[in-house]
């Protein structure tokens, strides 16, 4: 089962303004005429009901959705570009690879949600025109759109979770109590993915449940894939532990101790969710003496006896599986705190948009991601970009920091990759 994803996502670019002039009959000196460019697009993710794995993922190394159009004369707006959704199951939750922390945690059918914010498109020439400058030939960079490394994580929703050492009967619960139809066979790690069945009761009331792969002693360490199991038992709200009680591969008083040990060991949480302990496989002979063993070794525990082959002692499990449910979906609704992680809207104070650094005598920089991106994006061969780039820098208060920093006339002065003479 593919449960883990990194995927990196590029949202689109916003398209350049564009440099257009009327030209129409009756008007000689139209003006600037030149249109907006159209918005990158943004990428979504959203819960899609059928899909069950992160598999689609598996190979995708990259996400990217559409550039904004450039903007057009006549002053129209360049075309938009395209949204891109990613379908993922019920239960994926989104962290930033750079901080891990938890962006989006869909749990519910339909849920849609923004990661990547497209790019704004640039202003076209018409918005520069000014009393000094009536004609003006230069037309903003669209932004650049978002790019974020991801994983994606994928957690089952069930109300219930069987658990237990391979081969104790679980499957065999699962497929007589639900409509799921699990493989089954007589040898060790028959599961390999959970499986998950509705399982409803007479009084039509139901919940869900999950067969988790048999778990093996180091589980809690990582051994087999331990993790990638115990991962989805997190959210179950009832486990109900299966314990093969016929002792025909093992001890059950040395499987009970050993499973919820390696629970413990994963997430010190889970030894205070509820358990239902299940005797299985009591119609054999010598289930009898290993069930008196083990109610002495743990003499305050309630065990219920059942045959799953035989459909045997199962409405009880149920009926108590259900009471357990209720009682802690009734505690979620009164808890004001979240028992689960909870999506993380980090503050950030706003940093300035530069800083300057001083590299020698008459010789500066200006440090600014933001400068960067707009130096990268001006042709600089044409007067009109250049002058409209220097009277941004002014607007930002780059020309005054210079100035207190100690710049004069004929200093040189670093924008990115580009050297230029400072003029007060």
């Amino acid at each position: 089962m593919i449960d883990l994803v990194q995927l990196h996502v590029k949202a689109g670019d916003g398209g350049r303004g564009c440099v257009a002039w009327r030209h129409e009959k009756y008007y000689p000196n139209g003006g600037p005429f030149g249109g907006d460019g159209g918005n990158g697009g943004s990428i979504y993710f959203q819960v899609d009901t059928n899909e069950t794995t992160l598999t689609k993922l598996r190979f995708t190394k990259t996400v990217k959705a559409g550039n904004g159009a450039p903007g057009m004369t006549k002053k129209m707006h360049g075309k938009s570009g395209e949204d891109v959704i990613v379908k993922v199951p019920l239960g994926t939750m989104i962290r930033n690879k750079a901080n891990h922390d938890l962006l989006a945690d869909l749990t519910v059918p339909g849920q849609k949600v923004l990661i990547a914010h497209g790019g704004r498109g640039g202003l076209g020439n018409m918005h520069f025109a000014t009393a000094a400058n009536d004609a003006p030939e230069y037309a903003q960079p669209g932004e650049i759109g978002e790019s974020l490394d991801l994983v994606l994580e994928l957690r089952l929703l069930a109300d219930a979770g069987l658990i237990g050492f391979p081969s104790v009967g679980k499957s065999t619960f699962l497929s007589v109590v639900t409509a799921a139809r699990p493989q089954i066979a007589d040898y060790p790690f028959t599961t390999i993915e959970p499986n998950i069945g509705v399982v409803s009761l007479p009084d039509e009331r139901s919940f869900v449940l999950a067969d988790m792969p048999g778990l093996i002693e180091g589980a809690g360490e990582g051994r087999g894939l331990g993790h990638e199991f115990l991962r989805h038992i997190r959210r179950c709200r009832v486990l109900i532990h299966v314990v093969d009680m016929s002792g025909s591969e093992r001890n059950p008083v040395e499987d009970y101790r050993i499973i919820n040990e390696e629970l413990a060991v994963y997430d010190e949480s889970l030894k205070d969710k509820p358990q239902i302990v299940v005797a299985n496989k009591m119609d054999d002979e010598i289930s009898q003496l290993y069930l008196e063993e083990f109610h002495k070794a743990y003499p305050d525990l309630e065990v219920f006896e059942i045959s799953a082959l035989q459909h045997e002692g199962i409405d009880r499990v149920l009926y108590r599986a259900m009471e357990l449910i209720e009682n802690a979906r009734a505690e979620d609704e009164n808890n004001d705190e979240p028992a689960e992680e909870t999506v993380v809207y980090r503050y950030e104070p706003k940093r300035p948009d530069f800083t300057i650094e001083k590299l020698g005598p008459h010789r500066f920089k200006v440090v600014s991601e933001k400068v960067d991106r707009l130096a990268e994006q001006v042709d600089f061969d044409k007067e009109a970009d250049t002058y409209q780039f220097a009277m941004t820098l002014q607007k930002m208060g780059i020309d005054a920091a210079l100035y207190e920093a100690g710049a004069r006339d004929g200093d040189q002065v670093i924008v990115g990759t580009y050297i230029m003479d400072y003029s007060e």
